[in-house]
C-alpha cells in the first residue's frame, strides 16, 4: 500500500472567496469556496504539491458531477437501510472538496465524516456545513491511494474520483478496504473516458455495481451528463 501523502494549502494562497446558493430539488445549499483552483495555483506551495505528486487543488470548483451526487443523496431512500446501533449510519464522503453531498447527507439525517486530502479542503467543508447550521460532524485528511485500515463506514459517498485512469485500481481498494458488509458506496461521474473501465474492474474484484444516468448544472446553465454507480458490499443494505 502507498504510503499516505496529505497536502495542506496555505489559507493565504485563497485571494477571494464566493459565495454560492446550490438548489437541490427544493433544498437549498450555501457555500463559500475560492474564486477557482487556478488562482490557487499562483501560490509556491501549491506548485510544490504538484511537482512532488502532480497534485492539484480541484477542490476549490464545484463540479458538476458533485451536484449529481448531491442529488442522489437527497433522493436515497435512507429510511428503509437497516441501521447501525448508534441509529445513524455513518458516512465518510472521500475527496469532500467543499463538503456539498455531505452536507445534503446532514440534511437527511445521516452521521458524516468529511474527508479530503488537502487538509485546507477539509476546513471548507466543515465551514460549509456550519454555515448550513450543523455542528455534529467530523473530520478527517485522507489520501485515497493509502486507506486508513481502522474503520469502516456504512456509506461512502465520492464524486469525479476517476479523473485519471491510474485511479480505478486506487479507488476499488479504497471501497473494499473502508465499506462496512452490507454497505453501499455512491461515485457520481461525468461520464469520464477515463472512468470506462471501472464498472468492470468493480465487479472483477467482487463488488456489486448499479450504474444510473444522472445529469447536473448551474440553473439556467450548461447541463453535464453522468452516471451515479451504486456499489454494495455483501448483503444488501435494506433492512
Amino acid at each position: 500500500m502507498n504510503q499516505a501523502r496529505i497536502h495542506s494549502t496555505p489559507p493565504e494562497a485563497v485571494k477571494e472567496r464566493v459565495r454560492e446558493k446550490v438548489l437541490l430539488d427544493g433544498l437549498t445549499v450555501l457555500l463559500d469556496r475560492p474564486t477557482g483552483s487556478d488562482m490557487l495555483f499562483d501560490h509556491p506551495a501549491v506548485r510544490a504539491a504538484y511537482a512532488a505528486d502532480a497534485y492539484m487543488p480541484y477542490w476549490a470548483d464545484l463540479w458538476p458531477a458533485a451536484r449529481m451526487l448531491a442529488k442522489a443523496v437527497l433522493k436515497e431512500p435512507w429510511e428503509l437501510y437497516q441501521k447501525p446501533p448508534s441509529g445513524k449510519l455513518n458516512v465518510l464522503e472521500v475527496a469532500c472538496g467543499l463538503g456539498l453531498a455531505g452536507i445534503v447527507a446532514l440534511h437527511r439525517g445521516l452521521r458524516v465524516t468529511f474527508s479530503d486530502i488537502d487538509e485546507l479542503a477539509v476546513h471548507f467543508a466543515a465551514a460549509n456545513a456550519r454555515l448550513n447550521g450543523f455542528k455534529d460532524f467530523a473530520t478527517a485528511a485522507v489520501d485515497l491511494r493509502s486507506p486508513p485500515t481502522d474503520v469502516k463506514y456504512d456509506v461512502i459517498l465520492g464524486s469525479d474520483l476517476l479523473y485519471e485512469p491510474r485511479l480505478v485500481d486506487p479507488v476499488i481498494a479504497f471501497i473494499q478496504t473502508l465499506l462496512a458488509l452490507g454497505g453501499v458506496c455512491f461515485i457520481a461521474d461525468p461520464d469520464r473516458e477515463s472512468a470506462k473501465p471501472f464498472r468492470w474492474t468493480a465487479e472483477s474484484a467482487g463488488l456489486r455495481v448499479e450504474s444510473f444516468f444522472a445529469r447536473a448544472g448551474e440553473p439556467g446553465g450548461e447541463r453535464t451528463k453522468g452516471t451515479i454507480y451504486r456499489i454494495t458490499h455483501g448483503e444488501f443494505p435494506f433492512s
